[in-house]
């Protein structure tokens, strides 16, 4: 017979790849297609750029970010975020000389992907960046406000908003008409049916305008195009005038699409489950598609949230429906031009107008409001509204960075006077909290001086920075303070220590967890970290309830568990300090006849002046004891104490229901043994000369557990039972038999 030959894996993954393109990528271009038309106009008018240059980088962004960059998902073409730089440019330089800038800032992107240091964009202030964006957005919407009143928008935001009552007395109906019917539809779209919402909002808008126009308003100011877009391509022209003035230009351009592309690459990552952005090739193929739309005419691009939402939210698989939507937009551009000057140019101001005050996200302010930093927001935004972007970022970057500075040096410091009991001295507690330098002098001085002279000293140090300076200060205070009749106790819980700060640099690395102490010299490392671990960590958090139990021992059960390292009983019983009588011994076992007085010396303490309530034997999985009990392997001592399981392997052997059960549960021989251990060792605490009275009367309560080690699962053990403990009501004592 012969043998069938499997189809080619390359042509296999191809027709998988079609299929992912045409079932999902494809309707998805077309989406991306609809809401980025309207957009690139629009953004086009704003930067005071000709209409065609916006069309021109949406097909360059679409396609050639889509096939060199590398966020999968994201759509790139003009965006708002550049039209406030780019007017100024186009009024500094002209419209050519900006596109030989644009050429520039993607040949300065291009150096950044290929140098690997994308990522350190992403460390500009997110908080600068919403708010440079709230900026951009309302200097936008107060350029397009006069467009709609049927004027035209002065050169900067304080102008446009004095204008604002001249604009008002003098506006005209049909653009205002047109205008807000645009702003109506694109605000309301998001409450209608699901079914409508399947045509983009903005194209809705502009469509519905643009037929109202010609009803009602035939002869409004329409949107003209100097040319197609294959008449448009040119090269750019150098620009003139101070190096430095185009330097700046050039930087700003690459650094605002830079940050804004790998923000929002970011956002879209989180909006997918599939391949993750390569953020340095990502501004790698920003850089290609600038130096191509700045070549040919056309806008910056960058990175669109817009549209790269529209896109995953299309379902969107892979970088082809980003291409195809530039395609899409190439065939528009070419074949159906004239339709673009059917628009009526306050319908594109609605756009824009709706476009920029959605850049300001209420999300955005509130998360500022809450994190401290509403401050650098409005700082940020005011600037750029008033100033201009570049001042703007950077009077946020230097306020945000100097926030960030205050609170990493920032230190907390209290000292405060505890109450004492009767008969007692006072004792006071100095907590130090944070990075603790020479400017937290002035305070550091001020709470040791408010201790009283001869006081017992709790000194809290929990500090990550700690400076010679800080030191020296408070040795000179313990020095003083002990010289004066007090004592001074001192607990370091930070990553700091006193021990290094007069020794080295201040550091905020974590040498002082890793540091030899004096301990380590003569004790194994394990034991040495731990109890340094303990007095340095965990005994301050745990002095205040261990003082309260000192003089009162009232634990609630006695548990009986195995020896075993990898048990640990209070974490099986929740319990803190003073809550579990811990008995432990190898296999957990009652012993009877020759005996064990460590296990009925425990016993006559916990059912005397201890009146436990209740007694707890707990087995586990991979005993080491029950094993050797099984296999006859062991001898000498292990072997005379393992006869006290004798009677537990007998059962097993014998039937044990127990032992039906734990096999049924998928146990190994020696884990079934362990199982029944526990149900023989709780028989034999009810027939305990002590223990037995106090079950019979129900005065107390034994109960039976199985730890499973692997999958840190609990089992109830008792008589005849072996059930997993899923809920408090599955943990019943046992019966009194």
């Amino acid at each position: 017979m012969e043998a069938v030959t499997p189809p080619n894996t390359t042509q296999q993954d191809v027709k998988s790849l079609l299929h992912t393109v045409f079932r999902y990528d494809v309707p998805a271009s077309l989406v991306v297609f609809l809401v980025a038309l309207p957009l690139s106009i629009g953004i086009a008018v704003a930067s005071g750029a000709p209409v065609v240059a916006g069309l021109i980088a949406a097909i360059v962004g679409g396609i050639v970010c889509a096939v060199v960059g590398g966020s999968p998902l994201q759509v790139s073409g003009p965006a708002a975020g550049l039209t406030v730089v780019v007017a100024e440019l186009v009024v500094t330089f002209g419209w050519k000389a900006t596109c030989a800038i644009t050429a520039a800032a993607g040949v300065l992107q291009i150096l950044f992907g290929l140098s690997r240091v994308a990522r350190a964009a992403l460390a500009i202030a997110p908080i600068v960046v919403h708010a440079m964006l709230a900026g951009i957005g309302i200097t936008i919407a107060l350029q397009q406000v006069h467009v709609l009143l049927g004027g035209g928008p002065a050169s900067s935001a304080w102008q446009n908003l004095s204008g604002l009552p001249a604009g008002l007395s003098s506006l005209q109906v049909a653009p205002m008409a047109i205008g807000t019917t645009v702003i109506a539809i694109m605000l309301g779209w998001k409450f209608l049916p699901k079914p409508v919402q399947a045509v983009p909002g903005a194209l809705a808008a502009v469509v519905t305008a643009t037929a109202m126009s010609y009803l009602w308003f035939p002869s409004v100011e329409r949107i003209q195009l100097d040319a197609s877009v294959i008449d448009a391509i040119g090269l750019p022209t150098m620009p003139t005038g101070s190096w430095t003035s185009i330097t700046v230009a050039v930087l700003t351009v690459a650094l605002i699409a830079s940050v804004e592309s790998l923000l929002s690459a970011t956002a879209v990552d989180k909006m997918h489950t599939g391949p993750r952005t390569d953020f340095n090739r990502e501004l790698v193929g920003q850089g290609t598609a600038n130096v191509s739309s700045g070549l040919l005419g056309g806008l910056p691009v960058t990175g669109v949230i817009v549209r790269s939402t529209a896109n995953v939210g299309a379902g969107a698989k892979t970088r082809a429906s980003a291409a195809l939507h530039g395609v899409w937009l190439l065939i528009f551009s070419v074949f159906f031009v004239n339709v673009v000057e059917m628009i009526p140019s306050a319908a594109l101001a609605g756009l824009l107008i709706v476009i920029g005050i959605q850049l300001v996200k209420l999300a955005h302010v509130n998360l500022a409001r809450r994190t401290g930093e509403l401050l650098i927001y409005l700082v940020t935004l005011l600037s750029v509204v008033f100033l201009n972007l570049l001042e703007g970022v950077a009077i946020g970057l230097a306020l945000a960075i100097g926030f960030a500075a205050w609170r990493i040096i920032r230190v907390s410091i209290d000292a405060e006077e505890l109450r004492a009991p009767n008969g007692t001295r006072a004792r006071w507690h100095v907590t130090i909290s944070g990075s603790c330098s020479f400017l937290a002098l002035p305070r550091l001085s001020a709470a040791l001086a408010s201790v009283p002279a001869g006081a017992d000293v709790l000194i809290d140090l929990n500090v990550d920075y700690l400076d010679h300076a800080a030191m020296e200060t408070l040795e000179d205070w313990i020095r003083q303070h002990r010289s004066g009749g007090g004592t001074i106790e001192i607990t370091e819980t930070g990553t700091a220590r006193m021990i290094f700060a007069s020794s080295g640099p201040p550091r905020r690395d974590t040498e002082g967890r890793r540091a030899v102490s004096a301990l380590r010299l003569i004790w194994p490392p394990q034991l040495a970290g731990g109890v340094e671990r303990f007095k340095n960590g965990i005994a301050p958090l745990m002095r205040g309830q261990m003082a309260e139990m000192a003089a009162d021992h009232q634990p609630h059960s006695m548990l009986l568990s195995c020896s075993d390292a990898r048990i640990l009983p209070n974490l099986i019983l929740d319990g803190g300090p003073g809550d579990v009588l811990n008995v432990r011994n190898v296999g957990n076992l009652v012993p009877t006849g020759h005996g064990s007085l460590s296990v009925e010396s425990a016993l006559e303490y916990a059912l005397g002046p201890l009146a436990v309530t209740s007694i707890v034997v707990c087995g586990h999985s991979a005993c080491e004891a029950m094993h050797d009990l099984l296999s006859g392997d062991s001898d000498g001592a292990v072997r005379e104490w393992l006869r006290e399981g004798d009677a537990s392997l007998a059962a097993m052997h014998g039937g044990h229901p127990v032992a039906a059960a734990a096999r049924a549960a998928g146990l190994e021989e020696a884990d079934v043994l362990s199982a029944v251990n526990v149900a023989i060792q709780l028989d034999r605490l009810r027939r305990h000369p002590l223990a037995g009275p106090r079950i019979a009367d129900g005065s107390m309560t034994v109960v039976g557990l199985f730890l499973d080690l692997p999958t840190a699962r609990l089992f109830h053990v008792s008589a005849d039972e072996f059930v997993e403990f899923a809920s408090a009501e599955d943990l019943e004592p046992a019966e009194p038999r």
